[in-house]
């Protein structure tokens, strides 16, 4: 005769306890849990709000309507305005890819003179990246007061954190051939970064430098919000009386100009790189 189990053995048997791994990611779905709760409480988020003040946003649409575009004729300095944006976005990604270019070699460990100086220049490429522009502008306002020169200032340093980690990485993947034939000849340094450096290096270079000048147009508006002049200023002191069908029509402009640069830049860069390619 067979003899049967007891019954307090029975739930013990069938009870499987959760492996290590499933309690791992439950500890990591409660902890991110936690912390948007914690997010959304310090924000304190309210997304029924979305719902109950929406009729201010349908107000605010029907104040901004229709634009008023016969500001582009009877507003002439809306032109300076546009030229001021494009001169600081412009003049920041020359001025901060042409010093990012002279410390990148100093950074990239083939042409750096010395260990030691590529360190310091990385640290400072990270410092800097790790610095919004808007807190450089800051800065700069003090300095050199409001207007487009702080801008263009602003972009310049802005740009030089990025440009010079793209451009080190850049050379420090050229390929050593070309460098060890220059060298065996007696070439000094200077002729080796020329004609074995720089002709490898230009592609990125020109695309990258075309890319930060896109970023830089927006962030040029950005900053003319905050003091640097500009199709900013002008969007600003709009907001600033409430003339809010200025507004819609400011930031009509605004994309018609960086819609059209872009355009500009993507030729500009299909053709340099085209004829860079064909050497």
């Amino acid at each position: 005769m067979n003899s049967v189990a007891p019954a307090a053995d029975v739930p013990s048997a069938l009870f499987t306890p959760p492996s290590r791994h499933f309690r791992r990611r439950l500890a990591i779905f409660a902890a991110i849990g936690a912390f948007l709760v914690a997010a959304s409480a310090a924000l304190k988020f309210q997304p029924w709000l979305l719902f109950t003040d929406f009729h201010y946003l349908v107000r605010l649409a029907g104040e901004m309507l229709p634009p008023r575009i016969e500001l582009l004729w009877t507003k002439p300095s809306l032109y300076s305005s546009v030229a001021e944006t494009i001169a600081m976005a412009l003049l920041g990604t020359l001025g901060g890819a042409s010093i990012a270019l002279a410390l990148a070699l100093l950074a990239a460990a083939n042409t750096t003179p010395h260990p030691l100086l590529r360190t310091v220049v990385r640290f400072g490429f990270g410092a800097e990246r790790a610095t919004p522009n808007f807190v450089v502008l800051l800065v700069l306002l003090i300095a050199v007061g409001f207007g487009p020169f702080a801008g263009m200032l602003a972009l310049t340093i802005g740009s030089i954190g990025m440009f010079g980690k793209l451009f080190a990485d850049a050379i420090e993947q050229v390929d050593p051939a070309p460098i060890e034939a220059i060298e065996s000849v007696g070439a000094g340094r200077w002729h080796v970064i020329r004609y074995a450096v720089v002709p490898q290096v230009l592609p990125s270079v020109v695309a990258n430098g075309f890319y930060a000048f896109d970023v830089n147009l927006r962030a040029a508006i950005a900053l003319g919000v905050y003091g640097g002049g500009g199709l900013g200023f002008e969007l600003q002191l709009a907001m600033k009386v409430l003339r809010y069908q200025d507004v819609l029509a400011l930031v009509l402009l605004v994309l018609v100009m960086v819609t059209l640069m872009e355009r500009v830049s993507d030729f500009l860069r299909r053709r340099i790189l085209g004829s860079t390619a064909s050497l």
